[in-house]
């Protein structure tokens, strides 16, 4: 019973935590987020005209709005926070009252309204952190096998996770062997704990000093919950003489239409308000041109609150300079 209530306390609070307009207001200020919707909906308008699409997690309303102007007949926009009150106004002011309907409650509760039972097109902006935080994708997916039409479109339909490494001395020092010596006392305890938190950051690109190693790819017209629990093998090449200080996961995702449309959270694009999840190893890897660094990474819903994610890290290198092995566990919460 314990462990229900803390689940339900956790999604109470998440759903309360987008209600603040602040992160509304960094989300529609990432540029790359933003226009990549919106070239996607709008490049792509004949898949729209006259039809009806739903918006998952709709929050202010900008995706719905898209839609409609892309010349949708109907637009359902469904979310769980009280942010919908004000995307109701958003919706009135920018005069789509009419052709966008928008409906407070979990998507897997709600009862959709008349004309709109089966629905041609889902648009929703499910990533989060690591692409599988939060555990959003999950309810995508519910709409996608209950209210979806058959030959319906998903937007975006396509999604990759990817890991490289990275030289990142300074931050390692400052954030993790800061706990070795504080006025002569340790305190590796807390390094420990601290080790167990992947740190979301963005990249620069100077920074990566391995090849990228594609780790999973979502067809979303095709993938299940159960997928969504991954352990992927990889192999890195490093591309130059460098210590490896952390292993770094990013993703991108892909639209469909004859005008197709992508983006990438990569450290070599513009940065996003997903950013990198960067991973510190507990050895730091003296990596010499061409060696190569194996191993395999995990993550599975945390047991106690299913929007964490547990994540599992093997390693084995073996380099001109030296050999390492070691396991690691990460939770992203």
């Amino acid at each position: 019973m314990a462990a229900e209530d803390g689940a339900q306390g956790a999604t109470d609070y998440y759903f309360d935590s987008y209600s603040h307009y602040g992160i509304h207001e960094e989300m529609l200020k990432d540029r790359v987020r933003t226009s990549g919707y919106r070239d996607a909906i709008m490049h792509n308008s004949y898949l729209f005209k006259d039809k009806v699409v739903l918006d998952v997690g709709c929050g202010t309303g900008i995706l719905s709005m898209f839609a409609a102007a892309a010349g949708a007949r109907k637009v359902v926009g469904v979310d769980c926070s009280s942010v919908i009150e004000q995307a109701k106004q958003i919706v009135k002011e920018n005069g789509f009252e009419d052709r966008i309907i928008l409906l407070k409650g979990k998507m897997e509760e709600i009862t959709m309204p008349e004309g709109c039972e089966k629905v041609d097109i889902i648009i929703s902006e499910w990533m989060g952190y690591f692409l599988l935080y939060e555990s959003m994708l999950n309810t995508v997916l519910w709409a996608r096998d209950h209210l979806l039409k058959e030959g319906g479109k998903l937007f975006p339909d396509q999604s990759n996770m990817y890991i490289c490494g990275i030289e990142d001395g300074e931050y390692r020092k400052e954030k993790i062997n800061f706990w070795d010596n504080i006025n002569g006392f340790s305190f590796k305890s807390i390094k420990t704990l601290a080790m167990l938190e992947p740190i979301i950051d963005v990249v620069e690109s100077k920074q990566q000093v391995t090849n990228s190693c594609k780790i999973v790819s979502l067809d979303l017209y095709k993938v299940t919950v159960e997928d969504l629990t991954f352990s992927s093998p990889f192999t890195l090449q490093v591309t130059k003489n460098s210590k490896i200080h952390a292993l770094v996961v990013y993703f991108d995702v892909t639209f469909p239409g004859h005008s197709p449309v992508a983006f990438s959270t990569s450290p070599s694009h513009t940065p996003t308000h997903w950013k990198q999840t960067v991973l510190y190893t507990q050895s730091v890897l003296d990596g010499a041109k061409e060696d190569r660094i194996t191993g395999n990474i995990s993550a599975a819903p945390n047991k106690m609150n299913h929007r964490d994610l547990d994540i599992g890290l093997s390693v084995t290198f073996k380099g001109k300079k030296h050999a390492a092995s070691f396991d690691q566990e990460f939770r992203l919460r």
